[in-house]
C-alpha cells in the first residue's frame, strides 16, 4: 500500500502536468483564445497551432517551397484594426514560399493553399512576430489575423 505522502505527491504532479500539457497543445494566449472562439467558432486548427477558415476554395496545384507566389492580403489585430494590406491586384505582394521572407505562419500555410483560394488565418504570436513584435506597428506577443488570397504561382 502506498503512503499518503506518495499519493499526495502523485496527485500534485498530475495536477501540475495538466496546464503544461495544455500549453504544449495551445499556442494562443488564453485571453486571445477566448476572443478567437467567440469571433470565429468554425475556425479549424492545424498541427502548427494556426487556425483558419477557407473563405473561397481554390483550384490547381499548391505552391512548393521555393516557388514565387503573388498574394493579396489584409493583416489585422484581434480587435479588427488593420495594420497592413496589399489589396491591389495590379500590384500584389510577391515572395518565395519557405524562404523566411514572411512570417512562419505564412510559410506554413501557403503550401496548403491552391490558386484562387481565400483563407482567413489566425496566427499565434510565436509564428508571427513573437516576443519582439515589430517596432511601431505590431506589439509584442500579438496574435494576428490575415485574409490571404493566393492569386498566382509564378513560374521561375
Amino acid at each position: 500500500m502506498r503512503s499518503p505522502l506518495i499519493r499526495l505527491s502523485v496527485l500534485l504532479l498530475a495536477l501540475l502536468a495538466v496546464p503544461v500539457l495544455h500549453a504544449q497543445r495551445e499556442k494562443l494566449p488564453e485571453e486571445d483564445l477566448e476572443i478567437v472562439q467567440q469571433k470565429w467558432p468554425s475556425a479549424k486548427k492545424d498541427s502548427t497551432g494556426i487556425r483558419y477558415i477557407i473563405l473561397r476554395e481554390g483550384t490547381g496545384l499548391n505552391p512548393l517551397p521555393g516557388e514565387t507566389v503573388a498574394v493579396l492580403y489584409k493583416g489585422s489585430f484581434l480587435n479588427g484594426t488593420t495594420f497592413d494590406q496589399s489589396a491591389n491586384p495590379a500590384k500584389p505582394f510577391v515572395f518565395r514560399v519557405g524562404r523566411e521572407q514572411v512570417i512562419q505562419g505564412w510559410d506554413y500555410t501557403l503550401p496548403q493553399m491552391k490558386r484562387g483560394e481565400r483563407r482567413l488565418l489566425i496566427v499565434p504570436p510565436e509564428l508571427a512576430y513573437g516576443t519582439r513584435g515589430q517596432s511601431g506597428r505590431i506589439p509584442r506577443n500579438a496574435t494576428l489575423v490575415f485574409e490571404i488570397e493566393l492569386l498566382e504561382i509564378k513560374a521561375d
